[in-house]
């Protein structure tokens, strides 16, 4: 179906309402930081399109009850929620092996899987944009990934085993995927430290200056507490020393990022799981944000199922992510709830730059189809939680086996509608920003 198409004027109204309701809040409250966010997302469409979900499922809506291979089980499924082809990297499991895998769940939440699939897709084509790929090698690289997706999908279904689908690892990945994974590996978690901590009268300490805000006693009084809350979270394998958990030191921080504009946060350094100080574990804890999805699907059952937001990103991760950081856990500050997980010294993220032939650049989007495939199969009735109390896995092949080159083909143009979408939004975006229309500024 192709993508409304309204004239510029029309649709600079559309992206300032949509924007005032998405960050109005957090843009009055710290409108420099997002005065940073709107700066990197001015840098590229791509860019633009990774800070614009709120956008995406506003223009999605009129799917929200329906549409192509969704039913009542495929269009409630749990889903990444920003799915786009730079949300991957590696991780350290809670087993300790290094992983490639989809990252960055601060929007995941209940819907329809296609959403996710379109996201992708679409960004794919602006990826390939900005590589001068012709369409006809960004069809094929949709369809690829659409082919990757539906055979793991399948394989899944049918039961396959764990050898049969292998995840991405050091010993089962190439290509750039292998290379992140390298990368990964000869980061240690001294670097880290030493890039953030120092030692004082023998103990380690958050080092002042690079973005550390030093707290007050009443604000680190609130931390502390906000802290023995999330404890409180953690699975029992997590809790394997006591002492690990001890607090060492607590700064502030303030997010500035495109996806984390104005989000309060803080560090927090802890003993780590022995006494030495190169062991020592820095998490961090964010106020989690109301995902886009959200205001787009209105089931009470799934709106019922969280306490809060940060509830909502933990158990969204925990289910689409096999073995996700065993620090990860949530909380609440000032009425608000909090995502908690550690600072990784082992989270390296895909990078585009130098994927430049279009050779890799398939046998990437192929392996991106494959992850995310294993992710929807992951969060279903087997993941422990009742929201998706059905096979995933089965419910996507059935719904994708009733058409499978239509299943294709909505991606393919989906991704080039909204691509070209996405392009024209930013110009528009561009000119509404630099010429002082946002509000709050």
């Amino acid at each position: 179906m192709p993508v409304p198409q309204p004239a510029a004027a029309e649709r600079g109204e559309q992206i300032l309402a949509v924007f005032d309701t998405a960050f109005g809040e957090l843009l009055a409250a710290d409108p420099a930081a997002f005065k940073v966010k709107f700066r990197k997302m001015a840098g590229s469409a791509f860019a633009f399109y990774r800070g614009t979900a709120c956008l995406f499922y506003q223009d999605l809506e009129r799917e929200a009850h329906g549409g192509p291979f969704l039913d009542e089980r495929t269009g409630r499924v749990w889903i990444h929620g920003d799915l786009h082809a730079e949300n991957f990297g590696t991780y350290m499991d809670a087993n300790g092996r290094l992983v490639f895998n989809v990252n960055d769940f601060d929007e995941a939440y209940v819907g329809p899987f296609t959403w996710d699939l379109k996201r992708l897709a679409a960004s794919l084509a602006l990826l390939g944009y900005t590589k001068a790929l012709s369409d006809e090698q960004i069809t094929r690289l949709v369809r690829i990934y659409a082919a990757a997706y539906r055979e793991r999908i399948h394989a899944l279904a049918a039961g396959a085993k764990g050898d049969e689908v292998p995840g991405f690892t050091l010993e089962t990945a190439d290509g750039a995927l292998l290379g992140a994974l390298r990368e990964a590996r000869a980061m240690t978690r001294f670097g880290l430290l030493d890039s953030m901590t120092e030692i004082r009268e023998y103990e380690r300490r958050f080092a002042a200056g690079g973005g550390a805000i030093e707290l007050d006693a009443a604000t680190r009084y609130k931390v502390l507490t906000a802290f023995d809350g999330y404890l409180e979270t953690l699975p029992e394998s997590s809790l394997v020393r006591p002492d690990s958990y001890r607090v060492k030191d607590v700064v502030g921080r303030r997010g500035i990022g495109i996806g984390s504009a104005g989000l309060p946060s803080y560090n927090i350094l802890l003993e780590g799981h022995s006494d030495a100080l190169e062991n020592d574990v820095v998490i961090y804890l964010k106020q989690a944000q109301t995902p886009a999805v959200s205001r787009h699907v209105t089931d009470p059952a799934v709106r019922g199922y969280f306490r809060h937001e940060g509830h909502r990103t933990v158990i969204s991760q925990r289910a689409l992510q096999a073995h996700a950081d065993p620090w990860l856990g949530w909380t609440e500050l000032d009425g608000a709830g909090q995502l908690v997980a550690e600072v990784s010294p082992y989270a390296v993220d895909l990078d585009w730059s130098d994927i430049d032939d279009p050779q890799d650049i398939a046998a990437t989007v192929a392996d991106l189809g494959r992850a995310t495939a294993t992710m929807h199969a992951a969060a279903d009735e087997s993941s422990g939680h009742s929201l998706v109390p059905f096979s995933t896995e089965r419910a996507i092949d059935g719904a994708i086996a009733a058409d499978e080159e239509g299943f294709t083909e909505l991606l393919v143009e989906f991704a080039h509608a909204y691509g070209a979408r996405a392009r024209a939004d930013h110009q528009i975006f561009v000119d509404l920003f630099r010429n002082g229309r946002i509000r709050g500024f």
